[in-house]
């Protein structure tokens, strides 16, 4: 998964020159890595069980976001807060979110591009004017009775 550039085989710079695995200064230009406190990163037992706590946190936000995702509720929203928990202490989650923003963002732009708006809207409206005459046949023909009371069809 290449996060950092569009070109394979290139480094992934930070707006203050700080390479991908660098720290850089900036809060939102963090580099990659643990952001758990100094004196827990200092004990590596301590930071082990740091870590297993994040992970199982994160995995049971996770889990409820998926739990989420046929039952009502924010089911993706929670599942990518999950993910953002892992991003506090694993690599692989921070590559996975800044991929995910990435991704996000460009699909944002093409949304916003006028000619793909001009075409969502007249899709939009042709969808609404065929639900509309599928409800009015059915009220021609049935009234505003339910379809489950409906006894002779």
């Amino acid at each position: 998964m290449n996060t950092g550039s569009n070109e394979p085989g290139e480094v992934a710079v930070a707006a203050n020159g700080a390479k991908s695995g660098e720290a850089a200064e900036g809060p939102q230009d963090q580099g990659l890595g643990s952001r758990a406190p100094e004196f827990v990163k200092a004990r590596r037992l301590l930071h082990l069980s740091w870590q297993v706590g994040v992970f199982v946190l994160g995995l049971a936000v996770v889990v409820a976001g998926i739990i989420m995702l046929p039952l009502p509720g924010p089911g993706w929203i929670v599942i990518f807060g999950g993910m953002a928990i892992w991003a506090t202490e694993f690599v692989w989650a921070q590559l996975v979110l800044r991929w995910t923003k990435r991704k996000v963002t460009e699909a944002t732009a093409r949304a916003l591009d006028p000619k793909v708006r001009r075409r969502n809207i007249i899709l939009t409206s042709i969808g609404l004017v065929i639900i509309g005459v599928l409800m009015g046949v059915y009220v021609w023909k049935f009234g505003f009775e339910m379809p489950w009371n409906i006894k002779d069809q």
